[in-house]
């Protein structure tokens, strides 16, 4: 594994053994059905201290082995509290226009800063968490009615 530190950011190359044992590990988990898991880590003289990581942080941890054992490239980053009408429009892939339009509508909450506009994270992603919802639901409603009406491409 090769670590390139720039400018607050970190890139991890990792190596085709690093990706070989992500595919074992996944493979184990798969095979014990393991999905909940927990991750245990021990550290020091003779693995003297042990920490079993929360369900979330492990979470988080096997959902990246499991992207790397399949080759894919992952992107971290943290999410802030806060955040402004251009980087909300982008979260949603809206304009900003039409953000605005529905903060005036009151379909996603936002409140001001000064005389800045200004969304909680939280609201935005639960805000396109409902968006996919909705699309997936039509979607399902169109595939019904296409069977029903017997249509076929």
């Amino acid at each position: 594994m090769d670590t390139l530190q720039r400018d607050g950011r970190a890139t991890v190359a990792v190596s085709p053994r690093e990706i070989e044992q992500a595919r074992e590990v996944q493979a184990f988990l798969d095979d014990t059905g393991s999905l909940l898991a927990s991750l245990a880590v021990a550290a020091g003289p003779s693995a003297s201290r042990n920490l079993t990581m929360p369900s979330e942080l492990s979470a988080l941890v096997f959902h990246l082995v499991d992207l790397i054992g399949r080759g894919c490239t992952v992107t971290i980053g943290s999410i802030p509290n806060e955040v402004t009408t251009t980087v909300a429009a982008r979260m949603l892939r809206l304009s900003r226009p039409s953000l605005m339009k529905l903060i005036r509508d009151g379909k996603i909450p936002a409140h001001k800063v000064g005389s800045h506009t200004r969304l909680y994270s939280r609201d935005v992603l639960e805000f396109r968490r409902a968006q996919l919802e909705a699309q997936s639901q039509a979607f399902d409603e169109l595939r019904a009615l296409e069977e029903e009406w017997g249509i076929r491409e």
